[in-house]
């Protein structure tokens, strides 16, 4: 029975498949998960609040007594008494004005808004790993094949060399050469088994499948449009970048708990209401009496207004303003951090595309260079050794060609990393454009 082939998995697939199984991802969307109740729990400062009480007392009372002729006569000495009361009560408090309480719940509300910012990094940095785990593989199985197909050029050269040998026609040094040539084809075609085994375990591990087989790249590749826009325009994207997102918020933050800090010196108003239920039990030596029970209801408004905490709170103030200035520093870090990884993988991307371009001219050179070595060989004005530095030259410059592909293709997703705009959409672009239905397998 043949084994039906296996299919080729696209690069949007395999997003959606790690965005599933990926641990650092499904970390990072449970902290921003966690963090939408801790917002809860400050909008809770602002919500009345209702507990219910339950005491129950007992007291004993041991009064002692002069001594009198009756009280003598019947041997009494003391006067003992004792009270059980039950109480239950319900209290309402509602805020009606804490400073601090309002700055606690817009400080919430901002850190919701950063946690989205850092699940928004954690799922641009999910897209660049598969996508680099994606054309690792791919770059493994393009150098294997350069690799073997090599091999197989200096496989034919040698048997050329023995019979060339053998005929007279050649020394044995030409058949010592086109050998260690073809040995060393062996080693670099294990070690690129190796590697390609490596890699495929790699993206396996990232999305959480087994033997998975990447789309191919796209033949003749069209990369130009990976390179649109100037250095300028990349750098003003970055301004949104979740990096300077996250540095404002937190500049804002700062700003609120400064306020925070002030409003330590200003009152807080509160409406409060209760209603209880009281029954009170006496019981002495002579007599035991109930008191009976009763219900009371209260309501008011409640102000406390601090007059001295020890100048902790001016230090706080002082504290905050200084952390505010932190922040301050920190946003400009890190505009300045994005702004210099943006510019760094916009040139990144434009040296790759030229490099490819380069590449691309040396194949063609170094496929017409080796067969006029080939012909020059044949007709006897070539010696062996030049048909093999043209084979492993040809050999070289291909495994260079590739690499420069999957580069300007990685570099490019870095690109939109670095500048905030790196999207699902985004790659979904660029799989239609690498990866058209259709498309032959390169080479």
């Amino acid at each position: 029975m043949v084994a039906a082939p296996a299919q080729a998995d696209s690069l949007l697939d395999l997003l959606q498949s790690a965005r599933s199984y990926d641990a650092v991802y499904l970390a990072a969307k449970a902290q921003a998960d966690s963090v939408q109740y801790r917002v809860e729990q400050a909008y809770a400062l602002r919500r009345p609040s209702v507990g219910l009480q339950g005491a129950v007392t007992r007291s004993h009372l041991d009064s002692s007594v002069p001594p009198s002729s009756l009280t003598a006569a019947l041997g009494q000495r003391t006067n003992n008494s004792n009270y059980t009361s039950r109480r239950v009560a319900v209290q309402v408090r509602q805020s009606l004005y804490n400073g601090q309480d309002a700055a606690q719940i817009e400080q919430a509300e901002r850190s919701l808004e950063v946690a989205m910012t850092d699940l928004e990094t954690a799922e641009s940095d999910l897209i660049v790993r598969v996508t680099q785990a994606y054309f690792d593989v791919l770059a493994a199985q393009d150098v294997l094949a350069t690799t073997q197909a090599n091999k197989k050029a200096l496989a034919e050269q040698l048997a050329a060399a023995r019979r060339s040998f053998e005929v007279g026609n050649a020394t044995i040094t030409d058949t010592r050469e086109a050998q260690a040539r073809h040995d060393l084809a062996s080693a670099q075609e294990i070690a690129a088994t190796n590697d390609l085994e490596v890699k495929r375990i790699a993206l396996d591990q990232l999305v959480g499948r087994t033997n998975v087989q990447p789309d191919p790249l796209a033949t003749p590749a069209s990369l130009e449009s990976l390179g649109t826009g100037t250095v300028d325009e990349w750098v003003e994207h970055s301004a949104r970048a979740p990096l300077v997102r996250k540095a404002q918020l937190g500049l804002e933050v700062a700003r609120l708990e400064i306020d925070k800090a002030r409003a330590g010196h200003l009152p807080a108003v509160a409406a409060t209401a209760s209603v209880a239920q009281t029954e009170v039990d006496a019981a002495s030596s002579f007599v035991r009496t109930s008191m009976g029970a009763g219900t009371s209801a209260t309501m008011g408004v409640e102000v406390n207004v601090p007059l001295f905490a020890g100048f902790a709170t001016q230090n706080r103030v002082k504290e905050a303003l200084a952390l505010q200035e932190r922040s301050e520093r920190d946003l400009d870090n890190a505009r300045r951090s994005v702004s210099l990884a943006t510019r760094q993988a916009y040139t990144g991307v434009m040296s790759g595309l030229a490099q490819v371009k380069a590449y691309e001219a040396a194949e063609a050179s170094a496929k017409l260079a080796l067969e006029a070595t080939q012909l020059g060989y044949r007709v006897g004005v070539r010696i062996n050794k030049d048909v093999l530095d043209a084979q492993t030259a040809l050999a070289n410059t291909q495994k260079d060609l590739y690499k420069a592909r999957y580069d300007v293709i990685v570099g490019s997703v870095r690109l939109r990393q670095a500048a905030g705009t790196l999207q699902t959409e985004a790659l979904a672009d660029l799989n239609r454009q690498l990866f058209p239905t259709g498309a032959p397998a390169p080479r």
